[in-house]
Formats: C-alpha cells, structure tokens, sequence
C-alpha cells in the first residue's frame, strides 16, 4: 500500500469542505419547520441537529459503499485528480443554490460532479449506469413523492384525532413532537449524508493504492466526515431554512410534525437499503405533503416550482462543472492547480454577494421575508446580489 501523497490529501480535504458545504446546505432539511414554527429557537435547533447528525454518521455505512464502489468502477482507471475535480463541481453548484435559498441536492451535486468527471477522464465503462439508474435516479423520483404521501396522510390523521382537543394545548403537544422527530431527521440525515464524502474519501484512498480495493471507510474516515457536516451544519444554512419553513407553505406544529416523521422514516428506510437519496427532496416533498394535507392550507406552487426545476438541473449541471474540471486537471499539475483557484473564486464571490442580504438566525422568521411572496424575498434577493448595475444615471423618483 502506499503512503497518503499531496494530492490524495488536497483531495480529502475538499472533500471534507464538500461535507461541510452539505452540512450547512442541507440544515434546512432536519430544523427547517420546528424553527419556523417556534418549537426551538434557531440556534439551539441547529445545534441540536449538528450532534445529531455526527452522530448518525457512525451509524452505517452502506450508503458510503455505494458511492465507493457502486456508481463507480474503482478499477476502470480512475485518478483522485478526477475525484477532486467532481468536488469542485459539486461544491460550486452547493453554494451557487445556497446564495438563491433554493434547497437542491447536495447529494445529486455530488453525483452528478462524479459521473461527469468520470465521463471525462475515464469513458463510459467507468459508470455503472445500472447502478446510477435504481440506486440515484429510481430514489431521486420515487422519494419525495412517498414522503410527500406520507406526510399529506399522517397531517391528514393528525388533525382528524385532534379535532376536539383544546387547540392551544394541541399545539404545544405537537411542538414537543416536532422537537423529536426533527432530532430523528438529523440523525438519518448523518446516517446518509456523512457517508457519502465517506465514500468519496475511501474511493480517493482506493485508487490512489493506499487501501485495498472493497475496503470500508476507515475510522478515521468516518470520524473526520462526520465532524465536517457537523460544523458545517451548525453554522445553518439560513436562507434555505427560510425557503422550506416559510416560502412552501404556512406551517403548524401538527404539518411539522407529520412532515418531519414522514421524512425520517423514508431516509431510514433508504439508508438500511444502502440507497443513496436526496434528503433535500425528500424533506421538501414532505412539506408539500403536509401542506396538502391540512385543510384550508396554500402550497406556494410556484416556490415549489423552481424547487423541482433546481432538483432536476442539479445532476447535469454538476456533472458538466465537473466534466470541465476534470478536463481541465487532467492536464497535469497546473490544471488541477488552475480547477482550485477557479472553484475558490466562485465561492468567495458566492460568499460576499450573500453579505449584501444577509439572512442569519436573527431574521430567518422575519415575516419580511415571506409576505406574499413564498419565499419569493430569499430568492429574489440572490438575484438582487448578483446582478450587475444597468448602466448609465440612476433615475431619482419623484
């Protein structure tokens, strides 16, 4: 076996900034309406989460076998230099979704970034298209849509049980409810997101001979990746938290409730079946559910909308960012030098545009941001940030 060389070990640390991208990315999908309905505040919630979903991580590894050797063929030639370049795809396209509030997929980022690279670099029969198509696609499609169902018919129940209670002490009830199925959210969300940068890092340590080929994560693997999502998910990812707890629908404690079990036990179920699925669109789908689910209740469609169009960008757009990355690295050194100084700049100006509308713990429940508009504000004021001037003198009103 050899020794962990430089680039094996710049792979692994992008790696590891991908996990905590995924982190404060996906925070929305455990917190997002047990914050929005006041069950927790903001701070503890992810807090909360953060442990949760270190936690999780040392529960299985199944799913991170699937990304090691199961989209993948670890022996059709591939390099960590193309490894490290589907990270850099899939970590722009996390931050670029990030910056407009829309809660996309990490994980199909991530896929996407790796087929690519390895369309790239190695040719079709680097692909297991098999796998991709039952264990990515198949879940990708599947997924939300059982959950939403879930979620819609458990909301449904809730409600029906509780239509003579006292609706105050209901609520209270039901935010206590929230406060434990989104700590199983978090835990099932560690169970599968963490193992995927598990995965990538042992696919990174096989090619590059330092492990043997079908090895599991090593524990220190799982340990490091773990920790990274963590981090990454105490940070919050606020804007996507405000686009899922307020831009879909009006949440109450019995639809969080609903959503977040419904969501929990779908990311369970996939995990133990080493499915490798989006826990975005999963909890996404289960707020739409409960918003069908609750009489009288608005789904904001047109949020949705633009949800489901970004879920369906998410897998070419990150492979193309990562095709061109490994295209370009696979020139040699400086081509793998020029994918980190371009993936660094499109994240430092992702970065200082989101400071220009900061939304933080402080204001992710302002009613500012959702007022009339679903959502409309996180989004828009992405756009705002992001686009240039028009030229010439600004016109004064009257």
């Amino acid at each position: 076996m050899e020794h962990i060389t430089l680039l094996i070990g710049i792979v692994i640390a992008t790696a590891l900034v991908f996990d905590f991208t995924n982190g404060f990315h996906d925070t929305a999908n455990a917190m997002a309406t047990t914050i929005s309905t006041g069950a927790l505040a903001p701070r503890i919630a992810v807090a909360m989460s953060a442990v949760l979903n270190l936690v999780g991580a040392f529960l299985s590894v199944e799913v991170a076998k699937t990304i090691s050797g199961g989209i993948i063929d670890e022996s059709a030639g591939v390099k960590p230099r193309m490894i490290f370049a589907a990270l850099v795809g899939a970590i722009v396209w996390n931050m670029l979704t990030w910056l407009a509030g829309l809660p996309s997929s990490s994980s199909h980022a991530l896929f996407g970034g790796l087929i690519g690279a390895t369309l790239v670099s190695v040719g079709t029969h680097g692909v297991h298209g098999d796998a991709v198509v039952t264990k990515v696609v198949v879940p990708a499609v599947a997924a939300p849509i059982v959950a939403g169902l879930a979620a819609m018919l458990a909301t449904r129940l809730t409600y029906l049980l509780g239509r003579r209670a006292d609706p105050e002490a209901t609520s209270r009830g039901y935010r206590a409810g929230q406060i434990a199925s989104a700590g199983l959210v978090s835990l099932a969300h560690g169970t599968n997101d963490a193992q995927k940068t598990m995965g990538v890092i042992t696919l990174t340590l096989i090619t590059g001979g330092v492990i043997a080929p079908d090895s599991d994560p090593p524990l220190w693997v799982i340990v490091s990746a773990g920790a990274a999502i963590a981090l990454g998910t105490y940070v919050g990812g606020w804007r996507i938290i405000r686009t899922i707890g307020h831009g879909i629908t009006d949440i109450q404690p019995q639809q969080g409730f609903a959503a977040q079990t419904g969501a929990a036990a779908t990311i369970l179920t996939s995990t133990h079946l080493g499915f490798a699925l989006s826990t975005t669109q999963v909890c996404s789908g289960s707020v739409m559910g409960s918003g069908l689910g609750r009489s009288g209740a608005k789904v904001r469609w047109s949020t949705a909308g633009r949800m489901v169009a970004a879920w369906g960008l998410t897998l070419p757009a990150a492979g193309l960012v990562g095709g061109g990355a490994a295209a370009l690295a696979d020139q040699g050194t400086w081509g793998v030098t020029a994918v980190g100084v371009l993936g660094l700049a499109v994240c430092s100006w992702v970065w200082t545009a989101s400071r220009r509308q900061p939304i933080t713990h402080a204001n992710v429940n302002d009613p500012a941001g959702t007022s009339g508009a679903g959502g409309r504000d996180a989004i828009g004021a992405a756009v705002v940030a992001v686009t240039p001037p028009p030229a010439g003198p600004t016109p004064t009103t009257a």
